[in-house]
């Protein structure tokens, strides 16, 4: 039977990565509250509410947030319209 080998390191390895995920985690809440504070959601109107923008159809003195495909998104940077994608953690305490 061959001995079992144990590496040491392989916990502290695991602790540092858990201990940068919950930074990172930590960061991406305050983006999020950042904006839920300062941009109106829009849900899955995103783009349409983002080309009504764009277009001048419609003026809003915030800038908006919400979801859209990937799709979507390639069609509004076609169109010269800026976005942004960046992970969204769901809260648990809903």
């Amino acid at each position: 039977m061959a001995p079992k080998l144990i590496n040491k390191s392989s916990s502290k390895v695991t602790k540092i990565n858990n201990l940068k995920i919950k930074e990172i985690n930590k960061k991406l809440k305050e983006y999020q509250k950042f904006i839920k504070t300062n941009f109106d959601y829009v849900g899955k109107n995103f783009a349409y509410e983002a080309r009504s923008i764009h277009y001048n159809e419609k003026k809003k003195e915030k800038g908006i947030y919400g979801t859209a495909s990937k799709d979507e998104i390639k069609e509004l940077k076609e169109e010269g319209i800026e976005t942004e994608m960046i992970p969204w953690i769901e809260d648990k305490n809903n």
